[in-house]
């Protein structure tokens, strides 16, 4: 994992999550994006000809390695980490860090854990039982500025993982086109 990655992650851990009524978005565009209920995979892929998935980490952690938030939002067991970077045509586009309880992986259709260098997003979103909730936004202070993130609970067949997404500088949400675009 290169160095600026490990600093990405490293500010999405550290962000200060806000609800997103009382967030003050830079600008429409972007709280259209934050706020995006459906697939951000889905979303990206219609900017670029190859989104692509650069897999950094899929591991289990124990539960002792949860923050506080993180139980409270899904629950205090060992979870699948899995680490990403979402690319646009090789672009680096969007820095993703979800937890996945072992109990939300058990009966599903799709085995979570051998996602691999699959869009985690295309496949949840292809289940038939999906919502997102506890929808939060906040700034991630990088070396190359502030950048916007969101975290979100998914439920897929009733069952919870938590995604932490920061949307990285050459993300789509930022071009001038999109911003124009309100």
């Amino acid at each position: 994992m290169n160095q600026s990655i490990a600093l990405y992650l490293s500010a999405l851990r550290q962000v200060d999550w806000q609800n997103p009524a009382e967030f003050n978005f830079p600008s429409p565009n972007a709280e259209r994006w934050v706020k995006e209920q459906g697939s951000l995979s889905r979303l990206l892929n219609s900017y670029c000809q190859q989104l692509t998935v650069d897999l950094l980490h899929n591991k289990i952690v124990r539960a002792e390695k949860l923050n506080p938030q993180e139980v409270a939002l899904l629950a205090n067991e060992s979870c699948l980490l899995r680490k990403v970077v979402l690319k646009g045509d090789g672009e680096a586009w969007v820095l993703g860090r979800t937890l996945i309880p072992q109990s939300s992986m058990q009966d599903q259709q799709y085995d979570l854990s051998q996602q691999g260098d699959i869009p985690l997003g295309l496949t949840v979103f292809s289940a038939e039982n999906v919502k997102r909730d506890a929808l939060q936004v906040g700034w991630a202070e990088t070396p190359q500025g502030k950048m916007l993130a969101r975290r979100s609970r998914l439920w897929m067949n009733h069952k919870p993982m938590l995604v932490a997404e920061l949307f990285l500088p050459t993300a789509p949400m930022y071009t001038k086109e999109n911003m124009n675009d309100c």
